[in-house]
């Protein structure tokens, strides 16, 4: 049933296995649940498995005329998903008896949703009469509350929350975030004594000082063209910053003073054009006069 082609937007299926999120749980209160007017009301959206879900209820069931509460679990996003994504989950709801040591009404099942069933749930969760009967405790001050638990089994597609690493790694004393390291290890290859003269030992102030210095890496990798007049007065003033910490970076100077030779270069063209048109403006109005 699982499908293997590419979505439409060019993404391929894959498996991901998603039984060991930490945080499954969902609770959902529905205040003044005897006074609802809908014919449904829905959750708010929360994540599990790197998945968006919501909760749906239909306090008089789907068809309005039933006896029972119904309660579902949507994919919340549906709409938006790349064609082909399914989603393997298996969930319980808790209508929960308010009242200590009562029984709480449970049920549990699993599905694999997809575009054209991105509901589920049970139309039939808990009697009307059960839930409104006085001194039930299942309505508290006309307050109904459910659990939901889901655990994400498979996900084929695209999922909604991308893993974003904030893992901190010490490259020669300096903490770096993991995506920068490839970028660091590369400074220290080149430049072995980069930060040989580095006095500051805070790591707050370390950090501080190689997020700026690859920030003004990055910026002199670009054409001279790419470069704006900001961008180098900015780099100078970042350059001088680092530089006054204790950082040897003379290539990084010169690469800089070059990037600023070209732009004058490219200025200095840009006036002998503009006086040369001036001239002959000049020469025109004195021939009209």
């Amino acid at each position: 049933m699982c499908s293997s082609s590419a979505s439409r937007r060019g993404v391929v299926m894959i498996k991901n296995k998603m039984g060991n999120e930490a945080e499954k749980k969902f609770t959902w209160v529905i205040k003044n649940f005897s006074s609802l007017e809908s014919k449904s009301v829905h959750s708010d959206i929360f994540v599990v498995g790197r998945c968006k879900w919501r909760l749906g209820a239909f306090p008089r069931g789907v068809d309005n005329d039933s006896s029972c509460l119904s309660l579902y679990l949507f994919v919340s996003n549906h709409n938006f998903l790349p064609s082909g994504w399914r989603r393997h989950a298996k969930f319980s709801f808790t209508v929960v008896n308010q009242i200590p040591g009562e029984v709480s009404q449970l049920r549990e099942t699993q599905y694999w949703f997809d575009e054209k069933n991105s509901i589920w749930g049970f139309p039939s969760m808990i009697h009307l009469f059960d839930l409104n009967a006085s001194n039930s405790g299942f309505l508290v001050n006309d307050e109904l509350k459910i659990i939901a638990e889901v655990d994400v089994l498979e996900v084929v597609g695209e999922l909604d929350i991308q893993v974003v690493t904030t893992d901190i790694v010490d490259i020669n004393g300096f903490q770096v975030l993991a995506s920068q390291v490839e970028a660091v290890n590369s400074l220290f290859k080149k430049h072995p004594n980069i930060a040989s003269n580095v006095r500051a030992e805070n790591p707050h102030l370390r950090t501080t000082y190689m997020n700026v210095l690859l920030g003004l890496t990055k910026i002199l990798c670009k054409s001279s063209k790419e470069l704006s007049n900001s961008d180098l007065s900015e780099a100078y003033s970042a350059l001088g910053f680092v530089i006054k910490a204790g950082f040897k970076l003379d290539w990084l100077e010169e690469a800089l003073k070059e990037a600023c030779e070209i732009r004058i270069q490219e200025i200095e063209g840009k006036l002998n054009d503009l006086t040369e048109q001036r001239a002959g403006m000049d020469a025109l109005l004195n021939s009209l006069k």
